[in-house]
């Protein structure tokens, strides 16, 4: 499909708004934050998230500081102060167009457990059926460093795949991908990518400003994620209407095609790219065949059971070489898989005593 074709398609869109662009003359721009709500206002016929940084920024200055704190306690205090600030902010201007706001916290080691993602999934479908604008933020007053998305970049595109969203918007200062520095006069702006988003990050630099943490890089490769399964994304800049100029059709930033023309579903999404493995499974290569062929895992299949696991946990998938080519979600537990594999499949009906179809569903794995 063109541009426009998968732009006149989008009813549901994350639009990613980093720190940076909600700074304005050492504070936030309010004027931006209208205008977004203005513009919003007028799509009746879409379904809008957004996914907005700016905690830490806010957070400063409401406490008046003079620069963003150093180390992940300061931050955390900082962000929690922040954060109630911005959604003041946002809930002010949203009202004055009879918009309503609704807040929502995320933390990647939460979205890694199937439930908490489910439920996370369902909250954001229920503010969307009540036409609530959903505002989305990583929950930086608890974050650490070691369970954080990295960057709002990632979160964003995470969120698009949590919602089965149909585009992803993310403004950035630069406007779009361009072949070299845009302060450079000979650079000029990449209108669309088709190929793998890699080809296209010789192009980008990583950076960080004052209050954000990404760059042109995090940006792609944070489209990667979201590209590869099915989404469509625009690096856009930031301007007077740029939300209802980009959803008119108008050729504005840098287009990236959705890699895969099928779409991917939000469960084998979150298993690909979320879920924690808690055991693993060595297959022979009769049915790494037959997984790669999109087939279930039988148990005359399996050479050998790691960990210790329960039914409906997520584990690893080995080839007999050891190397790693999938994952899935088990229907057994890891002691009666230890039982049955390597049987036919009537024999481990009868070892244990109910019907045993597959391991695994072939709903349920992914192959890398």
């Amino acid at each position: 499909m063109e541009r426009r074709q998968y732009i006149e398609k989008a009813k549901r869109i994350v639009i990613k708004i980093g720190s940076q662009l909600l700074e304005k003359d050492n504070d936030i721009d309010t004027e931006f934050i209208s205008d977004l709500a203005r513009q919003i206002s007028l799509l009746k016929d879409k379904e809008i998230i957004i996914v907005s940084s700016g905690a830490v920024l806010a957070g400063v200055k409401k406490l008046k500081l003079s620069s963003r704190p150093k180390n992940i306690t300061e931050k955390q205090a900082v962000a929690s102060v922040g954060q109630a600030y911005l959604m003041q902010i946002y809930d002010k201007f949203f009202s004055e167009y009879n918009l309503i706001i609704g807040q929502v916290l995320l933390t990647i080691e939460g979205l890694r457990e199937r439930k908490r993602y489910l439920y996370a999934k369902e909250t954001l479908n229920k503010l969307l059926e009540f036409n609530v604008v959903p505002i989305i933020n990583e929950n930086d007053a608890i974050a650490v460093e070691e369970i954080v998305f990295g960057d709002n970049d990632f979160l964003a595109a995470h969120v698009s795949l949590l919602t089965d969203a149909n585009l992803l918007i993310i403004l950035s200062t630069a406007g779009g991908l361009y072949t070299d520095d845009p302060s450079n006069p000979d650079a000029k702006l990449i209108e669309e990518i088709k190929a793998d988003v890699d080809q296209a990050l010789n192009f980008a630099k990583s950076s960080k400003s004052k209050f954000g943490s990404g760059g042109m890089r995090s940006k792609l490769e944070a489209a990667k994620i979201a590209t590869q399964h099915s989404i469509p994304v625009i690096i856009a800049p930031k301007k007077k209407d740029i939300i209802v100029d980009i959803l008119s059709g108008n050729k504005i930033g840098t287009f990236i095609h959705p890699h895969k023309a099928k779409k991917v579903s939000s469960k084998k999404s979150w298993l690909e790219l979320l879920s924690y493995p808690k055991g693993k499974l060595i297959v022979d290569a009769g049915a790494e065949k037959a997984l790669k062929a999109g087939k279930s895992l039988l148990p005359s299949g399996i050479k050998e059971v790691e960990g210790i696991f329960n039914q409906k946990d997520v584990v690893a998938i080995a080839n007999e070489e050891g190397n790693i080519i999938g994952k899935g979600i088990v229907n057994l537990g890891y002691k009666e898989i230890k039982k049955i594999k390597g049987l036919k499949t009537e024999k481990a009906k009868e070892i244990l005593g109910k019907d045993v179809e597959e391991v695994i569903h072939a709903d349920n794995i992914v192959i890398f």
